[in-house]
């Protein structure tokens, strides 16, 4: 394998073929929307929804500078070459064949460049971002297109405030009354039984269990008594989650889960959020999925749902299984597999139990 690294890899290397699997028709026009390469080396993409990227690396030859293209569906009506800055050449629009559309950044010699830790982060269904260079001197961006979601309902003095707003607005966790409540979290699966498991071999008991664990420790500093059915990777059958909560007579229960799709699709993905009976089971659920969905931009809503699983059926308690993703998916595995968007994802099911609560006054 070294071998093959030293004499092939910076040669041409294909950096990622992933995202979504929809084609656009031959005939369509060219799938790429925007773009922008920004003063700190970031490259920002623009797409048609459910768009198909393929992006590579090659190394410099006798006529081209080390190169980086990503090829869209869809073909460009206009080609064009733009003059770059800094350690950019170049920067050209074309059409390789027909039916494509491929953007190139051209790099000047010298240019460090790190293609191995290069990684293309979905940031909703249509937008895309990688990290290309770290600029050593200015570098004036380049771009053509609006690459941001815009909202045309607000005016422009308010824009940014309204977007820090969302952005942080998950983290501002409501008060209730100290030391009145309890509730009962339930990692689901657990020890030789591993759940869904995902792309790459992420284990859905692994993720609900950090997860849960977050969702313990943001509670608990609300004056919320809170209790795990289980805190480590252990065998644990169904009826014990029920009688535990039963037990204590807790005030809600929560069992967290995360999802895999019948073949493991990767075109799957999406947020769900189940009940068993009652206004008080709904509500508790419809407040955790609109959290979950907050901290998900571009993750499928599939609703608030009436279930019979066994765990939210037989608890005396309002009780609700959140889905906080497929494993198996493109965009939820790539966001579950990381430490942060757990985080949020735990900060946003807190959030949806703490405005429950509130709700109950």
């Amino acid at each position: 394998m070294s071998k093959f690294l030293n004499k092939k890899l910076f040669h041409y290397l294909f950096v990622f073929l992933f995202l979504n699997s929809a084609l656009l028709p031959v005939k369509s026009s060219s799938a790429l929307a925007a773009w922008v390469l920004k003063a700190n080396g970031v490259l920002e993409l623009r797409t048609k929804s459910n768009t198909n990227l393929k992006a590579y690396f090659q190394k410099a030859n006798q006529i081209y500078g080390d190169r980086f293209w990503v090829d869209f569906p869809g073909e460009l009506k206009n080609p064009r070459r733009i003059k770059g800055n800094g350690p950019i050449k170049e920067i050209r629009l074309g059409k390789p064949d027909k039916g494509k559309t491929r953007l190139v950044i051209e790099f000047k010699e010298e240019t460090f460049l790190s293609p191995l830790t290069w990684r293309m982060i979905g940031l909703d269904q249509n937008r895309w971002r990688i990290k290309l260079f770290t600029p050593k001197y200015s570098f004036n961006k380049i771009g053509e297109g609006i690459v941001e979601n815009r909202k045309t309902n607000f005016k422009a003095n308010k824009k940014s405030s309204y977007i820090k707003k969302r952005v942080n607005d998950y983290l501002q966790l409501p008060d209730v009354k100290r030391n009145t409540f309890s509730v009962v979290i339930d990692p689901g699966h657990g020890g030789t039984d591993p759940g869904a498991i995902g792309i790459g071999g992420m284990r859905e008991a692994d993720v609900v269990l950090e997860v849960s664990k977050i969702v313990e420790k943001l509670l608990s500093e609300k004056g919320i008594k809170v209790r795990l059915t289980r805190n480590k990777e252990v065998d644990l059958d169904l009826p014990p989650r029920v009688s535990f909560a039963n037990n204590l007579d807790a005030d809600i229960f929560v069992s967290i889960h995360a999802n895999a799709s019948i073949g493991k699709k990767r075109n799957i993905n999406g947020l769900e959020t189940f009940y068993f009976r009652g206004g008080r089971g709904r509500l508790l659920a419809t407040r955790i999925q609109k959290q979950i969905l907050r901290v998900s931009p571009g993750s499928p809503d599939r609703g608030v749902k009436h279930g019979r699983f066994y765990v939210i059926k037989n608890t005396k308690m309002p009780a609700a299984l959140v889905e906080i993703g497929f494993l198996t998916g493109r965009l939820d595995a790539r966001r579950l597999e990381k430490t942060a968007h757990r985080k949020r994802i735990a900060y946003a099911i807190a959030k949806g139990i703490l405005e429950y609560f509130s709700k109950l006054g």
